[in-house]
C-alpha cells in the first residue's frame, strides 16, 4: 500500500468506521479513539496490507479494538447522559425511535450487536461480515437472526409500555 492509497483509504473509510464504532459503543470520544487506533494500526502495517483489503482490515481491527475496550471496562456512562435519561422518564416524554433502537441494541451481546450493525447500518454482505469478524457464514446468519429477534421482542414490549 502506498502513501496515496493510505490517504485515499482514510478519506473513503473513516466515516464508516466511525459510524460503526459509535453505534456499537454509543460514546463519541471512544468511537473517535477506535477510528484513530484502527488507522494507526493500518499505518504500522502499511507495507503488509494490500490496498484492496484495507477496508476489511480497518473494520476487523475496529471490531477487535471495540471488544477489547468493552472487556477492559473503559465504557462509562457520562453523568449528563444519565441525567437526560432520568428527565425523560420523570417527564413521561415519549422516547424517539433512535433512542428505542439504541436501547434495544444495548441489550444484545457484543457479537450480535456488531454483526447487526455491519449488516443493517453499513450494508455488508454476510460473507463480508464473516471475513471482518472471523466468524463462519452460518454463525453470522445465526447471530443476525437471533439479534433481530431479540430487538423485535424488545420493541414489542415497549409498545405495551408506551
Amino acid at each position: 500500500m502506498t502513501l496515496n492509497d493510505y490517504n485515499t483509504c482514510v478519506d473513503m473509510h473513516s466515516d464508516g468506521v466511525y459510524r460503526f464504532a459509535l453505534k456499537h459503543l454509543r460514546d463519541t470520544d471512544t468511537a473517535k479513539d477506535v477510528v484513530q487506533e484502527s488507522f494507526a494500526r493500518l499505518w504500522q502495517k502499511v507495507e503488509e496490507v494490500d490496498a484492496a483489503k484495507a477496508k476489511s482490515y480497518l473494520f476487523t481491527t475496529a471490531h477487535h479494538i471495540m471488544v477489547d475496550t468493552v472487556r477492559r471496562g473503559q465504557r462509562s456512562t457520562r453523568m449528563e447522559e444519565h441525567h437526560e435519561d432520568m428527565q425523560q422518564v420523570s417527564e413521561g416524554a415519549q422516547p424517539d425511535l433512535k433512542a428505542i433502537i439504541d436501547a434495544g441494541l444495548a441489550t444484545l451481546s457484543d457479537v450480535q450487536r456488531s454483526v447487526i450493525l455491519l449488516r443493517d447500518l453499513e450494508g455488508y454482505t454476510y460473507e463480508e461480515i464473516a471475513e471482518l469478524t472471523g466468524l463462519n457464514l452460518t454463525q453470522v446468519k445465526v447471530y443476525i437472526y437471533r439479534g433481530r429477534t431479540a430487538l423485535k421482542e424488545y420493541i414489542g414490549k415497549l409498545e405495551i409500555v408506551l
